[in-house]
Protein backbone atom coordinates (compact mmCIF):
# COMPACT_ATOMS: atom_id res chain seq x y z
CA UNK A 1 0.00 0.00 0.00
CA UNK A 2 1.13 3.56 -0.78
CA UNK A 3 0.64 7.11 0.71
CA UNK A 4 0.89 10.01 -1.65
CA UNK A 5 1.34 13.40 -0.06
CA UNK A 6 0.44 16.52 -2.80
CA UNK A 7 -1.67 13.71 -4.96
CA UNK A 8 -3.82 15.96 -6.80
CA UNK A 9 -1.56 17.21 -9.57
CA UNK A 10 1.93 16.77 -11.02
CA UNK A 11 4.30 14.27 -9.40
CA UNK A 12 2.27 13.04 -6.61
CA UNK A 13 -1.27 12.38 -9.07
CA UNK A 14 1.11 10.43 -11.88
CA UNK A 15 2.95 8.78 -8.57
CA UNK A 16 -0.56 7.87 -6.82
CA UNK A 17 -1.37 6.44 -11.01
CA UNK A 18 1.97 4.23 -11.12
CA UNK A 19 1.30 2.81 -8.25
CA UNK A 20 -2.40 1.78 -8.92
CA UNK A 21 -1.09 0.20 -12.30
CA UNK A 22 1.32 -1.70 -10.72
CA UNK A 23 -2.34 -3.12 -8.30
CA UNK A 24 -1.58 -1.19 -5.28
CA UNK A 25 -3.90 0.49 -3.05
CA UNK A 26 -2.56 3.64 -2.44
CA UNK A 27 -4.61 6.54 -0.33
CA UNK A 28 -4.13 9.95 -1.70
CA UNK A 29 -3.42 13.06 0.16
CA UNK A 30 -3.52 16.54 -0.71
CA UNK A 31 -4.79 20.40 0.44
CA UNK A 32 -7.00 20.79 -2.35
CA UNK A 33 -10.01 19.11 -1.58
CA UNK A 34 -11.90 19.53 -5.38
CA UNK A 35 -8.74 18.45 -7.13
CA UNK A 36 -8.30 15.59 -4.46
CA UNK A 37 -11.98 14.33 -5.33
CA UNK A 38 -11.09 14.43 -8.97
CA UNK A 39 -8.21 12.49 -8.91
CA UNK A 40 -9.83 9.89 -6.50
CA UNK A 41 -12.84 9.58 -8.94
CA UNK A 42 -10.85 9.23 -11.53
CA UNK A 43 -8.51 6.86 -10.12
CA UNK A 44 -12.10 4.29 -8.84
CA UNK A 45 -13.12 4.85 -12.19
CA UNK A 46 -10.17 3.06 -13.55
CA UNK A 47 -11.79 0.11 -11.07
CA UNK A 48 -8.38 1.15 -8.41
CA UNK A 49 -8.31 0.52 -5.11
CA UNK A 50 -8.11 4.22 -3.79
CA UNK A 51 -8.60 6.34 -0.93
CA UNK A 52 -8.37 9.88 -0.75
CA UNK A 53 -7.75 11.86 2.42
CA UNK A 54 -7.18 15.77 3.23
CA UNK A 55 -3.90 16.85 4.67
CA UNK A 56 -2.13 20.24 5.35
CA UNK A 57 1.41 18.61 5.63
CA UNK A 58 2.72 21.76 7.32
CA UNK A 59 0.49 20.35 10.44
CA UNK A 60 1.54 17.24 12.68
CA UNK A 61 -2.29 16.62 13.33
CA UNK A 62 -3.22 16.67 10.25
CA UNK A 63 -0.53 14.02 8.95
CA UNK A 64 -1.00 11.77 12.04
CA UNK A 65 -4.75 11.65 10.98
CA UNK A 66 -3.18 11.20 7.41
CA UNK A 67 -1.84 8.08 9.14
CA UNK A 68 -4.60 6.89 11.32
CA UNK A 69 -7.28 7.04 7.92
CA UNK A 70 -4.64 4.84 5.46
CA UNK A 71 -4.24 2.53 8.52
CA UNK A 72 -8.04 2.06 9.07
CA UNK A 73 -8.41 1.79 5.02
CA UNK A 74 -5.49 -0.71 4.38
CA UNK A 75 -4.10 -1.89 7.57
CA UNK A 76 -0.24 -1.51 6.91
CA UNK A 77 2.02 1.14 4.91
CA UNK A 78 4.71 -0.22 2.76
CA UNK A 79 5.14 3.02 0.51
CA UNK A 80 5.59 6.70 1.77
CA UNK A 81 5.80 9.63 -0.80
CA UNK A 82 6.66 12.81 1.03
CA UNK A 83 6.03 14.84 -2.29
CA UNK A 84 3.88 17.80 -1.44
CA UNK A 85 6.05 20.88 -2.04
CA UNK A 86 5.43 24.67 -2.78
CA UNK A 87 7.48 27.51 -4.33
CA UNK A 88 6.93 31.30 -4.63
CA UNK A 89 7.38 34.75 -3.68
CA UNK A 90 10.92 35.90 -3.25
CA UNK A 91 11.18 32.47 -1.85
CA UNK A 92 11.76 30.71 -5.55
CA UNK A 93 15.26 29.64 -7.30
CA UNK A 94 16.69 32.57 -8.86
CA UNK A 95 15.40 34.77 -6.11
CA UNK A 96 17.30 37.33 -4.13
CA UNK A 97 17.21 35.59 -0.75
CA UNK A 98 17.30 38.42 1.50
CA UNK A 99 14.05 40.00 0.12
CA UNK A 100 12.02 36.80 1.32
CA UNK A 101 9.64 38.06 3.55
CA UNK A 102 9.00 36.27 6.54
CA UNK A 103 5.96 35.03 5.61
CA UNK A 104 7.92 33.45 2.51
CA UNK A 105 10.14 31.54 4.76
CA UNK A 106 7.41 30.83 7.29
CA UNK A 107 5.49 29.25 4.55
CA UNK A 108 8.21 27.35 2.22
CA UNK A 109 9.52 25.86 5.29
CA UNK A 110 6.11 24.53 6.65
CA UNK A 111 5.38 22.73 3.91
CA UNK A 112 8.39 21.93 1.91
CA UNK A 113 10.70 20.86 5.30
CA UNK A 114 7.89 20.14 8.14
CA UNK A 115 6.10 18.37 5.58
CA UNK A 116 8.85 15.75 4.85
CA UNK A 117 9.79 15.42 8.79
CA UNK A 118 6.52 15.29 9.52
CA UNK A 119 6.08 12.60 7.14
CA UNK A 120 9.10 10.49 8.15
CA UNK A 121 8.40 11.08 12.09
CA UNK A 122 5.15 9.75 12.14
CA UNK A 123 5.26 7.06 9.29
CA UNK A 124 8.68 5.73 9.36
CA UNK A 125 7.61 4.09 13.24
CA UNK A 126 4.67 2.79 11.63
CA UNK A 127 6.62 0.63 8.79
CA UNK A 128 9.18 -0.20 11.00
CA UNK A 129 7.22 -1.70 13.10
CA UNK A 130 5.50 -3.94 9.75
CA UNK A 131 9.18 -5.65 9.22
CA UNK A 132 8.27 -5.75 6.26
CA UNK A 133 10.26 -4.53 2.79
CA UNK A 134 9.30 -0.58 2.73
CA UNK A 135 10.29 2.25 0.97
CA UNK A 136 10.14 5.70 1.51
CA UNK A 137 10.31 8.32 -1.51
CA UNK A 138 10.91 12.02 -0.43
CA UNK A 139 11.04 14.74 -3.11
CA UNK A 140 13.47 17.04 -3.10
CA UNK A 141 14.63 19.36 -6.23
CA UNK A 142 17.95 19.59 -8.24
CA UNK A 143 17.96 22.84 -6.59
CA UNK A 144 18.68 20.98 -3.58
CA UNK A 145 21.60 19.81 -4.16
CA UNK A 146 23.21 22.96 -6.01
CA UNK A 147 24.16 26.57 -5.16
CA UNK A 148 22.07 29.81 -5.06
CA UNK A 149 18.51 28.21 -5.09
CA UNK A 150 16.90 30.92 -2.65
CA UNK A 151 14.60 29.53 0.19
CA UNK A 152 13.34 26.81 -1.71
CA UNK A 153 16.87 25.47 -2.19
CA UNK A 154 17.37 25.34 1.33
CA UNK A 155 14.25 23.37 1.75
CA UNK A 156 15.33 20.99 -0.60
CA UNK A 157 18.67 20.56 0.78
CA UNK A 158 17.45 19.96 3.86
CA UNK A 159 14.95 17.08 2.07
CA UNK A 160 18.62 15.35 0.53
CA UNK A 161 19.95 15.74 4.26
CA UNK A 162 17.15 14.07 5.54
CA UNK A 163 16.94 11.56 3.22
CA UNK A 164 20.31 10.81 3.60
CA UNK A 165 20.02 10.46 7.38
CA UNK A 166 17.15 8.29 6.80
CA UNK A 167 19.35 5.83 4.66
CA UNK A 168 22.02 5.83 6.99
CA UNK A 169 19.83 4.90 10.11
CA UNK A 170 18.22 2.25 8.10
CA UNK A 171 21.67 0.57 7.62
CA UNK A 172 23.02 1.01 10.45
CA UNK A 173 19.70 -0.84 12.23
CA UNK A 174 19.15 -3.41 9.25
CA UNK A 175 15.68 -2.23 8.94
CA UNK A 176 13.79 -3.87 5.32
CA UNK A 177 13.10 0.08 4.47
CA UNK A 178 14.57 1.98 1.67
CA UNK A 179 14.57 5.61 0.94
CA UNK A 180 14.54 7.39 -2.22
CA UNK A 181 15.17 11.35 -2.69
CA UNK A 182 14.43 12.81 -5.92
CA UNK A 183 15.56 15.30 -7.28
CA UNK A 184 13.96 16.48 -10.69
CA UNK A 185 14.92 18.98 -12.69
CA UNK A 186 12.33 20.63 -14.80
CA UNK A 187 8.75 19.05 -14.61
CA UNK A 188 5.55 20.12 -16.17
CA UNK A 189 3.37 20.71 -12.96
CA UNK A 190 1.71 23.39 -11.15
CA UNK A 191 4.11 24.67 -8.61
CA UNK A 192 4.61 28.02 -10.55
CA UNK A 193 0.98 28.43 -9.10
CA UNK A 194 1.50 27.46 -5.82
CA UNK A 195 0.60 30.48 -4.44
CA UNK A 196 -3.08 29.37 -4.43
CA UNK A 197 -2.79 27.49 -1.82
CA UNK A 198 -0.87 30.06 0.50
CA UNK A 199 -2.42 30.15 3.71
CA UNK A 200 -4.76 33.79 4.10
CA UNK A 201 -1.93 34.87 7.40
CA UNK A 202 0.89 33.84 5.22
CA UNK A 203 0.35 35.98 2.00
CA UNK A 204 2.29 38.84 0.93
CA UNK A 205 0.67 42.26 0.53
CA UNK A 206 0.35 43.25 -3.17
CA UNK A 207 1.42 41.42 -6.41
CA UNK A 208 3.93 38.37 -5.93
CA UNK A 209 7.49 40.02 -6.33
CA UNK A 210 9.50 39.23 -9.79
CA UNK A 211 6.63 38.33 -11.26
CA UNK A 212 7.64 39.76 -14.68
CA UNK A 213 10.94 38.24 -14.26
CA UNK A 214 10.13 34.84 -13.09
CA UNK A 215 7.65 34.74 -16.43
CA UNK A 216 11.03 35.29 -18.43
CA UNK A 217 12.91 32.84 -16.64
CA UNK A 218 10.37 30.38 -17.41
CA UNK A 219 10.30 30.86 -20.91
CA UNK A 220 14.07 30.69 -21.63
CA UNK A 221 13.77 27.48 -19.55
CA UNK A 222 11.27 25.74 -21.59
CA UNK A 223 13.96 27.40 -24.26
CA UNK A 224 16.78 25.83 -23.33
CA UNK A 225 15.91 22.63 -21.44
CA UNK A 226 13.70 19.14 -21.80
CA UNK A 227 10.82 19.49 -19.63
CA UNK A 228 9.30 16.28 -18.49
CA UNK A 229 5.86 15.21 -17.76
CA UNK A 230 4.98 13.60 -14.40
CA UNK A 231 4.31 10.18 -15.74
CA UNK A 232 8.09 9.99 -17.03
CA UNK A 233 9.53 10.86 -13.59
CA UNK A 234 6.62 8.72 -12.19
CA UNK A 235 8.46 5.66 -14.37
CA UNK A 236 11.80 6.64 -13.33
CA UNK A 237 10.89 6.65 -9.30
CA UNK A 238 9.22 3.30 -9.76
CA UNK A 239 12.38 1.58 -10.68
CA UNK A 240 14.25 3.58 -8.40
CA UNK A 241 12.31 1.71 -5.28
CA UNK A 242 12.97 -1.39 -7.10
CA UNK A 243 16.40 -0.80 -7.50
CA UNK A 244 16.79 0.93 -4.00
CA UNK A 245 18.46 3.55 -4.88
CA UNK A 246 19.24 6.68 -2.67
CA UNK A 247 19.61 9.42 -4.60
CA UNK A 248 17.72 9.96 -7.88
CA UNK A 249 17.82 12.93 -10.59
CA UNK A 250 15.71 13.24 -14.22
CA UNK A 251 18.15 14.91 -16.23
CA UNK A 252 21.76 16.04 -17.04
CA UNK A 253 20.60 19.73 -16.63
CA UNK A 254 22.07 20.51 -12.99
CA UNK A 255 25.33 18.47 -13.84
CA UNK A 256 28.25 21.01 -14.26
CA UNK A 257 26.53 22.64 -11.14
CA UNK A 258 26.40 20.15 -9.06
CA UNK A 259 30.01 19.27 -10.47
CA UNK A 260 31.28 22.47 -9.88
CA UNK A 261 29.55 22.75 -6.15
CA UNK A 262 31.79 19.15 -5.40
CA UNK A 263 34.61 20.18 -7.00
CA UNK A 264 34.27 23.90 -5.00
CA UNK A 265 34.09 21.75 -1.77
CA UNK A 266 36.66 19.36 -1.73
CA UNK A 267 39.56 22.45 -3.36
CA UNK A 268 38.11 24.91 -0.32
CA UNK A 269 37.27 27.50 -3.26
CA UNK A 270 34.03 29.33 -4.32
CA UNK A 271 31.57 27.52 -6.41
CA UNK A 272 30.46 29.42 -9.84
CA UNK A 273 27.34 32.08 -8.87
CA UNK A 274 24.14 30.66 -10.26
CA UNK A 275 22.68 32.37 -13.05
CA UNK A 276 25.88 33.47 -14.16
CA UNK A 277 26.99 34.00 -17.90
CA UNK A 278 30.35 31.57 -16.92
CA UNK A 279 28.07 28.70 -14.95
CA UNK A 280 25.20 29.14 -18.12
CA UNK A 281 28.00 29.10 -20.58
CA UNK A 282 28.85 25.84 -18.81
CA UNK A 283 25.87 24.28 -19.45
CA UNK A 284 24.07 24.74 -16.03
CA UNK A 285 20.55 25.56 -15.70
CA UNK A 286 18.38 28.58 -14.92
CA UNK A 287 16.42 26.93 -11.88
CA UNK A 288 15.10 23.87 -10.67
CA UNK A 289 11.28 22.76 -9.73
CA UNK A 290 10.41 19.59 -8.22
Amino acid sequence: MAVVTGAASGIGRALANRFAVEGMKVVLADIEADALDAAVRELRQQERDVIGVLTDVAKADSVENLAREALKAYGKVHILCNNAGVGGGNASPGSIIWEASLNDWLWVTSVNYWGVAHGIRIFVPIMLAQDEEGHVVNTASAAGLTPGMSVYGATKAAVVSMSESLYSDFERRKTKLGVTVLCPSFVSTRIGSAERNRPPELRNEGAPPLAVERAAMQRRRSQMFRIREPAEVAEIVMQAIRDKQLYLTTDTDFDSMIEDRMQAILGRRNPTPFLSDAGLRGGQSAGGQG
